[in-house]
């Protein structure tokens, strides 16, 4: 008896110690991959990208004029346009003094060689230089370098500002910049906040943050290495939108966790059992709910644009591993410390108690008795006033913006277009590239030469000191003094480039209809005159961007719908739940425009603006319905489908309300970065979460399943019980 007393205890203590090494196991795991992918924060700009040109498709004419300029220039560098501007007229003193500060600024690491003369404005108050700057060089550092050479030494009254695609794109790198700090601070420290009032606990806080933060470290350094091996791109947005949507998808399911395990923990001393039963009771909506946000994403796979396509993969990545760490971490850690883990409000063991009993007090309650008491009156007032918000979204100018308005605040380069368009053609700095067989040069340079959207031609001549020769009516003529010659241009694969000044400002409405009426000219002339340049490519970038809205929309609400039918086993109460999201998609819209054009007095939106809304309010606002319909489904099966509502709302009410605030926090957390589109985005998704958070999922699902009862599952069999 002693010796089977003696193995007893062996096995208990083997079976303890089992039970302690798996999840310890399994957080120094997380632990080595947060370690090694950690530092990774610092280096995504080593694999990232913000040149529109990069994300067009391969066929768009922009994109294959770009592929082809270094042919014609030997050179793939990106033009920065100075432009000087004087109290007073320039005299030969000042232009001096400014062609001395342009060669200072030539000398600078990253500038290229073939930096333009200085050119004085026919007014004579200010006067432009053309530095290339290398395409591998850092564009911010080099950009800020040239502008405090310039600004070192000019003469008094005399300023100068750095505009152009280098300025731009400066621009851009500088908004970009907080990602990695202030935007992860933040968001994170919003996070915090929620969490430690919600939980009024100090470990719990901590555990899911955690929890979210490794997800994120082991996302990254994944993505980072594809990036790498250049299987996916990677921008600033695609990156702050995969932090945000990392902690804020971890996060939620992480309180769907807690509050699962907090409520196995009231009926059972074992902790191993708890953690057992809250996994299988989560796993179901977990994986649903990724799954849904997942297929939604990959949905952008069938994009035009590479920024919307390669933003499906990678925000998929983000979320898998947000999942894998709600349901393997967080449960290993909370299995470490069981109890002690809610400290100081731990879940009293009540064995007696039932713990999906309908409250009889609280808001929770009350919301129950409403809705129980006047359904159809609580979805068809929600609903109306829903559809109030939606007729609003008409008002939403998503047809894209200028360049210069992509970055919020203060504008180096947006100022200096403003004064390069009052005292030179607007469009200096930023032709229009015209790739075309050399036998149909002279109608294409014709045509070129009496378009009014344009103010001069030149052609690309290797032979012409400055790499390019005046084209006149006459043809192309020499660029030195009298008697000089007139060089050839310079032929690729039978095909010449022409250049040609725009009038407008490149990245202006007028400037994007001269490039699509010089294409659609051109077509009746020259048939395989190919039209590129930073006009060219912000009209191609917005017509796929346009395509890519029309196209996925559709196909998400269909991939989703087929999911919810799979995971509901019913027609009725899926489809019901898309109608209810897409109506709360279209109410964010609606407010949105009236913020954005009355509040905010934004220039206009981004036409990818609308298509992220949607796949992220649709893929996101759904989780809430599935968190609360899977749980009703469940109550259902037990107590009816009208008990079922009521029990399912009152249990899921507090976690669903806290996660949907969580992830508002988070994506609000978006508008610190200074660029047009992340701001939008920012509160349109917040919005509408908050949205689905407190009136869809609160009001108008649990009051339309409630007044169809069983019949909301039909076909299944929980829509023939007699229980209604």
């Amino acid at each position: 008896m002693a010796h089977a007393s003696g193995r007893t205890g062996t096995r208990s203590r083997g079976r303890t110690w089992a039970r302690v090494l798996v999840p310890a196991l399994l957080i120094l795991l997380w632990l080595a991959g947060a370690g090694v992918g950690g530092p990774y924060f610092g280096k995504v700009s080593e694999v990232s990208s913000n040149d529109q040109t990069a994300y067009l498709p391969d066929s768009a004419d922009a994109t294959r004029v770009q592929l082809l300029l270094p042919e014609f220039s030997d050179s793939d560098a990106i033009p920065a346009v100075v432009v000087f501007v004087g109290e007073e007229a320039l005299d030969d003193e000042a232009l001096d003094a400014i062609g001395a500060a342009v060669d200072r600024a030539a000398e600078i690491d990253g500038v290229a060689a073939d930096v333009s003369p200085v050119l004085p404005s026919e007014d004579g108050l200010a006067a432009q230089a053309f530095l290339p700057i290398d395409s591998d060089a850092e564009i911010g550092d080099v950009v800020a370098a040239v502008h405090d050479a310039l600004n070192a030494d000019l003469p008094e009254g005399v300023a100068a500002s750095v505009t152009g695609p280098a300025g731009f794109s400066a621009d851009l790198i500088a908004g970009f910049a907080g990602i990695d700090g202030l935007l992860l601070g933040v968001a994170l420290l919003a996070v915090l906040v929620i969490l430690v009032l919600v939980y009024r606990s100090l470990l719990l806080p901590i555990a899911v943050l955690s929890t979210s933060m490794f997800a994120l470290c082991v996302a990254l350094l994944t993505v980072w290495w594809l990036a790498k091996a250049e299987v996916l791109l990677l921008s600033g947005q695609t990156q702050g939108i995969l932090f945000i949507l990392v902690i804020g998808a971890a996060t939620d399911y992480s309180l769907l966790y807690v509050a699962r395990y907090r409520e196995e923990l009231r009926q059972t001393t074992d902790k191993g059992l708890a953690t057992r039963n809250a996994v299988r009771g989560t796993l179901e909506p977990i994986l649903a709910s990724g799954g849904t946000v997942i297929a939604g994403l990959l949905c952008l796979l069938l994009s035009d644009l590479k920024s919307n396509s390669t933003l499906g993969p990678v925000a998929s990545i983000g979320i898998v591993f947000a999942m894998l760490a709600a349901l393997t971490l967080l449960p290993s850690i909370l299995f470490l410390f069981g109890r002690a883990a809610f400290w100081p409000r731990r879940p009293e063991y009540r064995p007696q108690a039932d713990p999906h009993a309908v409250a009889d007090r609280g808001l929770w309650a009350r919301t129950a008795r409403l809705i129980s008491a006047r359904p159809r009156v609580v979805w068809l007032a929600t609903s109306g006033v829903l559809v109030l918000g939606a007729l609003a979204a008409t008002q939403l100018d998503a047809d894209g913006v200028p360049q210069s308005d992509l970055v919020l605040g203060e504008s180096e380069a947006r100022d200096g277009q403003v004064a390069l368009g009052e005292h030179f053609p607007q469009g200096s700095g930023s032709p229009v590239y015209v790739l075309l067989p050399e036998s149909e040069l002279d109608d294409a340079a014709q045509l070129l030469l009496g378009h009014e959207g344009l103010d001069a031609v030149s052609i690309a001549a290797a032979d012409s000191p400055s790499g390019t020769a005046p084209v006149t009516e006459a043809g192309i003529e020499a660029a030195g003094p009298p008697g000089t010659p007139a060089p050839e241009p310079t032929v690729v694969d039978g095909q010449v480039l022409l250049q040609a000044t725009l009038a407008d400002a490149a990245d202006s409405d007028a400037a994007a209809d001269t490039v699509r009426a010089l294409r659609a000219e051109l077509a009746g002339t020259s048939p395989d005159a190919l039209v590129g340049g930073v006009t060219a490519t912000a009209v191609d970038t917005n017509d796929a961007s346009i395509h890519d809205r029309n196209l996925i929309i559709p196909i998400v609400l269909v991939v989703i719908t087929l999911i919810l039918m799979l995971l509901l086993r019913a027609l009725v109460a899926p489809v019901l739940l898309i109608l209810t999201t897409v109506l709360s998609f279209g109410t964010a819209m609606g407010v949105s425009a009236l913020v954005f054009n009355g509040v905010l007095d934004l220039p206009g939106a981004d036409p990818a603006v609308p298509l992220y809304g949607f796949v992220f309010l649709v893929a996101l606002g759904i989780d809430y319905n599935i968190f609360l319909m899977t749980r009703v489904r469940e109550e259902s099966l037990e107590h009816g489908t009208r008990q079922g509502v009521l029990r399912g709302l009152t249990i899921t009410g507090g976690v669903i309300t806290s996660a949907g605030v969580v992830l508002a926090a988070t994506f609000a957390a978006l508008s610190v970065i200074p660029i047009l589109f992340l701001v939008q985005l920012a509160f349109i998704v917040a919005f509408g979460v908050l949205l689905d958070t407190f009136v869809v999922r609160t009001l108008l699902v649990p009051a339309l399943v409630y007044d169809l009862g069983r019949r909301a599952w039909w076909p299944s069999r929980l829509a023939r019980r007699s229980t209604p």
